[in-house]
């Protein structure tokens, strides 16, 4: 792929990302809290993978790519993602495990509202920084 298809291929990742984090506002309006949490996470994982779109940089799993968020866009970039946000996307992934495998998982429905206010902000960052990036 070329710098232009990354590009796209950023912007693609942020709709999906987009997407996501609506089907898990409407989840939650359904009382489907660990669905909600399941779609929040993805939304956060898009906005990472949409992230390293920007850099050249493709990663297939979810620990591939939260790694090279946290090395690129906290460690050397941190001017909109800070050190807050690695423990915060891990705890996504945790609530979202969870909601997706445990079978004995009882929701937390203040924890699930924390997950979208998080995903909520996270979005809004990337896409300032997706926005930045393209001009």
């Amino acid at each position: 792929m070329d710098d232009k298809d990354f590009k796209a291929l950023a912007l693609v990742r942020l709709d999906r990302a987009k997407e996501l984090y609506i089907e898990s506002k409407e989840l939650v309006k359904m009382d489907s809290y660990k669905s909600a949490n399941n779609r929040a996470f993805y939304a956060i994982e898009k906005c990472i993978k949409a992230l390293l779109a920007t850099q050249q940089i493709d990663v297939e799993t979810h620990n591939g790519a939260v790694s090279q968020f946290n090395l690129i866009f906290i460690h050397r970039d941190n001017s909109i993602f800070t050190k807050n946000d690695y423990p915060k996307i891990a705890k996504a992934d945790r609530i979202r495990n969870a909601s997706d495998y445990d079978d004995f998982y009882v929701v937390n429905k203040e924890e699930t509202r924390e997950l979208l206010d998080f995903a909520e902000d996270f979005l809004r960052r990337t896409e300032e920084y997706i926005i930045r990036e393209k001009n």
